[in-house]
Order: structure tokens, then sequence, then C-alpha cells
């Protein structure tokens, strides 16, 4: 792959990353903002399916504003990689980033942009699945709450 075309594929993936984390993390926030006006309107802490429903949408909200967070962290490592012209030096600075803010041990060759690529997918991937159990959740609660 050229310098150019590996710069301009990681820089991409680094966007898409930045969009990625947003979206999701501001369904959670605008639906948690809204969620005690609903609750205490309905009564809702008089129905137990209810108050576990909403248990259940308040710990998978935090797995997902988790994750956003290390979508955005990695969206920030994606932009330090393709900031180097070919894919062994980015990565050599990565992982001396990481190292030296003790995250990671430091490795002795770094990994190809597939990997890591596949690895922040795999993120993306546990975030959609949380966002999800989020949604179904919230969505139990409100149909829970006594009308």
């Amino acid at each position: 792959m050229t310098d150019s075309a590996y710069q301009e594929r990681t820089g991409r993936f680094a966007a898409t990353l930045i969009r990625q984390a947003a979206w999701p993390a501001a369904v959670v926030a605008f639906c948690d903002g809204a969620a005690p006006l609903v609750a205490s309107s309905r009564g809702a802490l008089h129905a137990p399916f209810a108050v576990l429903a909403l248990f259940v949408a308040a710990a998978s909200a935090v797995a997902v504003l988790g994750l956003s967070a290390l979508l955005l962290f990695d969206a920030l490592l994606f932009r330090l990689l393709a900031s180097h012209d070919d894919d062994a030096s980015g990565g050599a600075a990565v992982d001396d980033l990481l190292a030296r803010m003790r995250l990671k041990p430091a490795a002795p060759t770094p990994r190809p942009l597939d990997d890591r690529i596949a690895g922040t997918r795999r993120l993306l991937a546990r975030q959609r699945v949380a966002l999800a159990i989020f949604v179904v959740a919230f969505l139990a609660a409100g149909f829970w709450m006594p009308r």
C-alpha cells in the first residue's frame, strides 16, 4: 500500500470511529436525560419489573458510554498512525505511546494495520450489543411502568 493510501485509509477509519462513538453516546445521554421525567410522572418505583429494567438500562448505558470513550481513544491512536508515512513507523509510535502510558507492554514488532482495525471492530461490536441491551431494557421499562 502506498504512503498516501495508507494515510487515507487510516484517517478515514479514525473519522468513522469518531462518528461511531458519538451517536450511541448521544442516544444514551438523551434517553437517560428523559428517563427520570417519565419514570417519576408514571410511578415507576412501584413496578418491580420496571425498576429491574431501568437498572439493566443504566448498567448497559454505562457500558455504552465506556465503550464510546474507548473508541474515541482508538480514533486518536489511528490519527497518530495516519500521521506517519507507513504502517511500521506508525505502529511503532502507537506501541511506544501505549507502553509509556503503561496501558500495554512494549511489543517487539508492531502489529499490522489490519490487526489493529480488527481489534477495534470487536470493540464496535461490543458497543452495539450494549446499545441493543440498553434500548430493549429502556423500552421494557416503559412497557412495565404503571399507566
